[in-house]
């Protein structure tokens, strides 16, 4: 029976249809992926510089006065104590019942930098878990020696009935120690007996603190890596040439073996002769037997060999 084109179309429309919804479904959900990966990336990179932020946001040390005041120096060792900025340091002090502290450290940088109380040195009581800020980064005082750095944190938190009621203020020494780039925080004291002038008083170790060693050799030591290396050169080039040129075995190969067997000999006669402590024509300590002891020998008679 022959099929007519009318019943073909509908055919055809209904797959194409079914094909075009097939399409459009693994389009929607290659969109949906493409959406999901997208979001992801949005809130990694949203986390990225949230933290990227937090971080720009940490204060550094501020020098008390204007910043036209500051000093070359001061902005010398602020550069110099740049390492230790990253690192955090903790004290904990037990004085009997009353007195148990933890305290916080850091070095140009804030302790808690959520508070935004600029804390380069926080008290934490450890009963009642109160937080005292003892010297803030915001006003800063360094200067240096030879062999340490003095750090000073100004505008703590006031002292109740201490000191007048004035800011507390921390003074950490940075004492010099080569090999190491932190070490041994601890607290000496707290000076807090005063009308005024109160401070709370710590000490640490670094290499940061220490001078430049320099590194320029003596004359001397130039001198004498300069004769050294004359010397291997000498022995070496002479010790190849005698064998490889000359082709001279055993010692000879040593460069000018006998001038040198020559000059032991000279030397070793001018210590005998310096260097001898009895006089040169004393008789010897053993006695040999020489021609000198055998005596003349008797004349032999011997004429009555002779013919008459």
């Amino acid at each position: 029976m022959p099929v007519s084109g009318a019943s073909l179309f509908p055919r055809g429309g209904r797959a194409s249809a079914r094909a075009r919804r097939e399409e459009a479904g693994r389009r929607g959900s290659r969109m949906s992926s493409l959406c999901h990966t997208s979001a992801v990336m949005v809130v990694f990179m949203a986390l990225a510089v949230s933290v990227g932020a937090e971080q720009l946001e940490e204060k550094s040390c501020d020098v008390i006065g204007d910043e036209s005041s500051e000093s070359q120096t001061e902005r010398a060792l602020l550069k110099k104590l740049e390492p230790l900025s990253q690192m955090r340091f903790n004290v904990t002090v037990e004085k009997g019942k009353t007195e148990n502290y933890i305290y916080h450290f850091r070095v140009c940088r804030e302790v808690n930098s959520s508070q935004h109380d600029f804390g380069g040195l926080v008290q934490t009581d450890r009963q009642g878990r109160r937080t005292t800020v003892i010297g803030r980064i915001n006003e800063t005082q360094v200067f240096n020696g030879s062999d340490w750095i003095m750090l000073i944190y100004k505008g703590g938190d006031s002292y109740g009935s201490h000191c007048s009621g004035e800011k507390r203020r921390a003074v950490i020494m940075i004492s010099c120690k080569r090999g190491v780039i932190a070490s041994s925080f601890s607290i000496i004291s707290e000076e807090r007996e005063k009308e005024q002038e109160c401070f709370y008083l710590f000490e640490m170790d670094s290499s940061l603190a220490c001078p430049a060693e320099d590194s320029h050799l003596s004359v001397g030591s130039i001198l004498l890596i300069t004769f050294a290396s004359l010397i291997a050169v000498y022995i070496i080039g002479g010790f190849l040439y005698q064998r490889l040129v000359v082709g001279a075995k055993g010692m000879e190969q040593f460069p000018h073996f006998a001038f040198w067997q020559d000059l032991g000999n000279l030397v070793a006669d001018g210590c005998d002769f310096v260097c001898r402590s009895k006089p040169r024509n004393a008789p010897a300590a053993y006695r040999g037997v020489g021609d000198d002891q055998l005596g003349e020998e008797s004349e032999e008679r011997d004429d009555h060999l002779l013919p008459m």
